[in-house]
């Protein structure tokens, strides 16, 4: 069993940015991030509003993206994604942890990652999510 509390794609991605002399807030953005007005980074192919998960079924944030959030989540439930459909990046803005998996009942036996609630962006999950978990904190 494996338990990651922190993707390392964005952490890798920050120590390139710096390792280039990238210094600027936007740069050390989200992967496949772009500035928006008032310095906010939104994903390459859309955004994801604060208080969200978004799963898109395509790397890089391709594809129809499905939103998740708190109204219509309960707290450390398992929750499928719809049957045939999975999904290759993400975002969270729940500002709560969020764990994915990809076993379709959340079950730890298949790889799981648990994604911070601060503005965690994920163009290329390392699985194909099936369920995710949100958190209390």
């Amino acid at each position: 069993m494996r338990l990651r509390t922190f993707h390392t794609t964005a952490l890798v991605t920050t120590l390139a940015a710096l390792a280039a002399g990238l210094t600027a807030p936007s740069a050390l953005g989200a992967p496949g991030a772009q500035a928006t007005p008032g310095g906010r980074t939104a994903a390459a192919s859309g955004d994801c509003a604060s208080g969200q998960l978004c799963v898109w079924p395509k790397a890089g944030f391709a594809g129809k993206r499905q939103t998740h959030d708190l109204s219509d989540t309960d707290i450390e439930s398992c929750v499928q994604l719809p049957k045939g459909t999975g999904a290759a990046s993400l975002a969270n803005r729940t500002g709560r942890p969020v764990t994915t998996y990809q076993s379709g009942e959340c079950a730890e036996t298949a790889e799981f990652d648990t994604y911070p609630g601060g503005g965690s962006w994920v163009p290329d999950s390392p699985y194909e999510v099936k369920a995710f978990k949100i958190w209390e904190r």
